[in-house]
């Protein structure tokens, strides 16, 4: 017979610009979640999410009644000149434990993970990203890569903002970022992208990120990751952050006895090259979801993954710091990162009018 059931967590989300995706993913798990009240400066935006979900609206941790089990910190932290770190210790000093949405300076991660042990509370870092379906495909493909096969390379891009989880995305793959180094990236002089040559768990990497941001707005990004993992069979890629996730093997022109590798009767012959299978392949769906269905389904999802990893800790208790050692590295790697990128850049121009496939392709194609 099983158990009875556990009853929902009680839970407030704190910020609501991010967290409107976090709202959003409470309400779809009712039975393991139930969301409590918004933490917020009473905005316009701040009001109506509270009248939408019916939760009142709190403008301090002082103000929350006592009976809160868990809170999602969608804030900036210090490195975003904002409070999210501070707010995250004053809820576990009241005994709330927390999930807080990344980036988060070391020093300050370190602190928060002291304030949870001293509390007998849980905290956990989301770097989000990794939660969602298409980077966990992604993810267990690319580990299964390197267990078979030596990794020679790592190329990838990201926007700034999510330099800090692409990080993350690589510690998942290879067990850690460490050893990890890097080369100071030349003046970009101009250009959109910043090359930085570093290595990554030992294993160069080359990696470009677009340091520019419109001043007050993270979103008018160009894009936000694509990473290819290398190694003598083939290269695995997350073309997009949502997919597809596409495998390209290593092209073998094995020539037949007189030197043919096109053509001839031995054309198809297993081992004269003509034959080695598709020179592409996807891993899953072939097309990324609808920016629709990432806003109302996949990136909801990768919220629940992370509370449900929270809910875990919650529940067998022990210390907050096992297991956050990955983090710390990962948050003193983007330290060095952000560092040697220096300020972002003014970002231009505004995003243009939307574009589809089939717009790009000449008719008769």
């Amino acid at each position: 017979m099983s158990g009875p059931a556990r009853a929902p967590l009680r839970v407030v989300v704190c910020g609501t610009r991010f967290g409107q995706v976090y709202l959003s993913a409470l309400s779809r798990c009712p039975d393991r979640y139930r969301l409590v009240g918004i933490v917020a400066r009473g905005s316009a935006r701040s009001v109506a999410l509270a009248e939408e979900y019916g939760v009142p609206l709190y403008s301090t941790v002082g103000s929350l009644p006592d009976d809160v089990d868990a809170a999602c910190v969608v804030v900036s932290s210090g490195v975003g000149g904002g409070q999210g770190a501070e707010l995250a210790r004053e809820l576990m000093e009241r005994g709330v434990h927390v999930l807080q949405e990344h980036p988060v300076h070391p020093s300050e991660l370190a602190d928060c993970l002291r304030t949870a042990r001293r509390t007998g509370t849980q905290y956990a870092l989301n770097t989000f990203y990794p939660h969602l379906e298409p980077v966990r495909r992604f993810v267990a493909a690319a580990r299964r890569l390197v267990e078979l096969r030596a990794p020679v390379f790592v190329d990838a891009m990201c926007a700034v903002q999510v330099s800090f989880d692409l990080l993350d995305i690589l510690g998942e793959i290879f067990g850690g970022v460490r050893p990890w180094s890097l080369t100071a990236p030349a003046a970009a002089d101009g250009h959109p992208l910043t090359a930085v040559q570093a290595t990554v768990a030992g294993i160069p990497l080359t990696l470009r990120v677009e340091n520019r941001m419109e001043p007050g707005d993270d979103s008018t990004s160009l894009f936000l990751h694509r990473i290819t993992v290398g190694t003598d069979s083939g290269n695995l890629t997350l073309v997009n952050t949502h997919g597809p996730v596409v495998w390209s093997p290593v092209l073998r022109t094995v020539p037949d006895a007189v030197g043919r590798f096109l053509g001839g009767a031995h054309a198809a012959d297993p081992g004269t090259g003509g034959d080695q299978g598709a020179s592409a392949e996807v891993l899953g769906p072939a097309a990324a979801p609808a920016w629709q269905a990432v806003l109302e389904e996949v990136w909801p999802d990768g919220v629940l993954r992370a509370l449900d990893a929270l809910r875990t800790r919650i529940d067998a208790g022990g210390d907050p710091l096992r297991g956050a050692q990955r983090h710390l590295t990962v948050a003193h790697a983007w330290q060095e990162l952000t560092e040697a990128l220096g300020y972002p850049q003014a970002a231009g121009p505004r995003p243009g009018a939307p574009l589809t496939a089939a717009d790009l392709l000449p008719a008769g194609w």
